[in-house]
């Protein structure tokens, strides 16, 4: 892959709304500024008493709000309990996702990063790749994980895998979306020098495009590259 063109049609997978946008907001704006129908599977939904039907309400309208300004084709919602995966049966958890990705047939999956902390990402990474698996011709040809503040950083690299990113997207012009669109989730963002916010986020962006020489970029590990 050397152009945006290659990454075809596009399913990112979010194990909770907002991480989607964290990790390749101005990825997704560019696809859709380009043309490309960009499916987001978002995986769970917090349930009472843990997370109270207001709440839960308002992050949901805050995300559609998020998706109408990046233009969003669908979004496929699943409504597995969030931060509480690990109850839930595997083949349940493997295949609710896999409908999702067979139906969307990508030509790319966007997936959050295998190390991260919290425990839902890994098992929707793990589903995911499951319902990837290559036993036929429209298995997704490339496989991406993205990095998601608060989450990517804070485990512990010595022992866990580390995010190494060796996959980059200019995002220097819809940097400016991708910060909107974070904004549109009014209670999940902090204020700066916390990591989830809208500082961080820009910083983070401008860092990883620096790496490569170019104003901003998303930064991601490819975890697996068909060439047909």
């Amino acid at each position: 892959m050397n152009k945006i063109h290659d990454l075809g049609r596009v399913l990112v997978v979010a194990p909770h709304p907002d991480d989607e946008v964290l990790g390749c907001g101005g990825t997704m704006a560019r696809l859709a500024e380009e043309g490309h129908a960009v499916h987001v599977l978002v995986a769970t939904r917090g349930q009472p008493p843990a997370f109270p039907e207001e709440g839960v309400a308002r992050v949901r309208a805050e995300m559609k709000k998020a998706h109408a300004l990046l233009d969003i084709a669908e979004t496929h919602e699943l409504d597995l309990p969030a931060a509480a995966l690990d109850t839930v049966p595997a083949a349940q958890v493997n295949a609710e996702i896999g409908d999702i990705v067979q139906a969307v047939s990508p030509d790319t999956l966007f997936l959050p990063f295998y190390g991260d902390i919290h425990g839902d990402h890994a098992i929707v990474f793990q589903a995911a790749m499951v319902a990837a698996r290559p036993r036929h011709n429209r298995a997704p040809a490339r496989i991406l994980c993205y990095e998601t503040l608060s989450e990517t950083n804070w485990y512990a690299p010595p022992v866990t895998p580390a995010f190494i990113p060796n996959v980059y997207i200019d995002i220097a012009d819809t940097l400016e979306r991708k910060l909107d669109a974070f904004k549109c989730f009014e209670s999940q963002v902090r204020p700066f020098p916390e990591e989830r916010s809208v500082e961080a986020l820009e910083a983070l962006a401008r860092s990883r495009g620096a790496t490569v020489h170019l104003r901003a970029a998303e930064a991601f590990a490819n975890i697996r590259q068909i060439v047909r």
